[in-house]
């Protein structure tokens, strides 16, 4: 019988593929930012976050979601990203198509307790995110309407109600891969609607909604190297 030396074995191991590993992640925290001047509404308890804009005047009109999902100890930090997508339930009725992109918030924010269904939210409770303020009442965005980068990580065109996905794209798995090197630096995405014109307003199901199914889902797909 022929014996395998080690050094065969050692070009067998190295020769065979690393699998690849999908995990799917619940977001850990999400808002809506209400424009209003004083920055006092806010919506952290509520069963849908919602972005673009309503019929309300201009000035009062923009709402823009942030969402945050966690992946220490989901995702090893030396992971390879190799995709990564969002999936996000829109149940209003605008069936008109609405450009809505992710886009890498660059301050930390908070969700409290404020509860509203609607787009008008509630009155801000402590630690709510708000259009002024990342933690109300205490500390303020670097700029109002949230801190971001300018460029998106992705888009996506939604229309009536359903499942939309933003699919992978090399911004978002750098987002990701970024996150994972510096979890201190994890601070999620801003979910931009048309502001544009009035009326283009979307709500999207939030972590708290009643509907499981409907919640958002983060699916991302690693390598060890």
């Amino acid at each position: 019988m022929r014996r395998i030396g080690p050094v065969f074995l050692l070009f067998l191991f190295l020769a065979l593929p690393a699998a690849a590993e999908t995990v799917f992640i619940e977001a850990g925290r999400d808002n809506t930012l209400i424009e209003d001047p004083a920055g006092a509404f806010s919506n952290g308890a509520g069963p849908g976050f919602f972005v673009g804009r309503n019929n309300q005047p201009e000035g009062l009109s923009i709402r823009r979601g942030v969402i945050f999902f966690e992946l220490a100890g989901v995702i090893p930090g030396n992971a390879v990203i190799q995709s990564v997508s969002l999936r996000l339930y829109q149940d209003a009725n605008n069936a008109d198509q609405r450009l809505v992109s992710l886009h890498r918030l660059l301050d930390d924010w908070g969700e409290g307790t404020s509860f509203s269904s609607g787009g008008g939210g509630a009155a801000a409770t402590a630690g709510d995110a708000t259009w002024l303020y990342s933690f109300y009442p205490q500390i303020f965005w670097s700029h109002e309407g949230g801190n971001f980068t300018g460029q998106s990580s992705g888009r996506q065109f939604v229309g009536g109600p359903g499942f939309y996905t933003w699919e992978s794209t090399d911004a978002l798995m750098k987002d990701v891969g970024f996150w994972l090197r510096k979890p201190n630096k994890n601070f999620g995405w801003i979910i931009v609607g048309d502001e544009d014109a009035p009326q283009t307003v979307k709500r999207f199901a939030s972590r708290e909604n009643l509907t499981l199914e409907f919640r958002p889902r983060l699916e991302v797909t690693y390598m060890l190297p």
